[in-house]
């Protein structure tokens, strides 16, 4: 992660002239690296764009792009909600004025959005789009634990399993933003429920077995990434087309798998 939380950057000569992106909008997605700059600010409530934390969740509510007519999944708003599935991290700063600089508030994934209503540039009323970022750090599902969930997903074939990660590989509308955090840890643990399953006990970096077993009896194995969650990495399977970023291992360095 090449940005510290709470420090703050040039948007100009540390973030656009370094990993490229729009300088026009709010949502700046990179060609060249994995990153989508966010950016909020007071400016946004000019067109109805009010952003914040919601403290005792947890989440913040940040508002989709486009100044005149509805709100549409194009552009920034698609690549926000697709950032998990399309492979990018999300990168949320706090505009401190014009000609400020900007401060990094944390890397994000997007757990669900709904729609509102709300004014545009011009003060007709239009649909609005709301996304509900949730921290990395508050995303992180222990790969230890055995639940009810675990337990239900050992009836389901690999071919289902594998269906419901790469639906968790995006996120969907959710008229409760109050459980983003939920929402999210179930997406996480339909992916963990698939690689498990796939790695049938095996170790896929060394090809040996599970070194032990749980107390629940099956094989002891940790779903790592090439970047842990907590470093910034994805909890998810990309589309076939790519390389998964997860893989199992037993306390050894992973490396990049297909989900095929």
């Amino acid at each position: 992660m090449p940005f510290e939380i709470d420090r703050e950057y040039s948007w100009l000569h540390d973030i656009h002239e370094v990993y490229g992106g729009g300088r026009q909008s709010g949502i700046s997605p990179s060609s060249a690296y994995p990153f989508i700059f966010i950016f909020t600010g007071q400016t946004g409530e000019t067109y109805g764009y009010e952003d914040g934390w919601s403290e005792q969740e947890g989440v913040y509510l940040y508002s989709g792009e486009g100044q005149a007519g509805d709100m549409e999944f194009t552009r920034g708003n698609r690549a926000i909600r697709n950032h998990v599935s399309d492979g990018k991290q999300l990168l949320l700063f706090r505009a401190l004025g014009k000609r400020k600089p900007v401060r990094f508030m944390g890397e994000f994934i997007c757990a669900s959005y709904d729609f509102g209503t709300g004014p545009d540039r011009e003060g007709n009323a239009r649909r609005t789009i709301r996304f509900h970022l949730v921290p990395v750090e508050g995303a992180v599902v222990p790969v230890e634990s055995h639940n009810v969930e675990d337990i239900q997903q050992l009836t389901l074939s690999i071919d289902e399993l594998r269906k419901r990660a790469l639906r968790a590989s995006t996120s969907s509308s959710n008229d409760n933003w109050r459980i983003a955090k939920t929402v999210q840890r179930i997406r996480s643990n339909d992916i963990r429920a698939y690689v498990l399953r796939r790695a049938g006990g095996i170790c896929e970096l060394t090809g040996d077995p599970a070194p032990f077993r749980t107390q629940a009896g099956g094989p002891y194995l940790e779903v790592h990434h090439i970047h842990r969650l907590s470093d910034g990495g994805l909890d998810h399977p990309r589309a076939p087309v790519f390389n998964s970023t997860v893989t199992v291992v037993h306390k050894k360095t992973p490396r990049r798998v297909s989900i095929l």
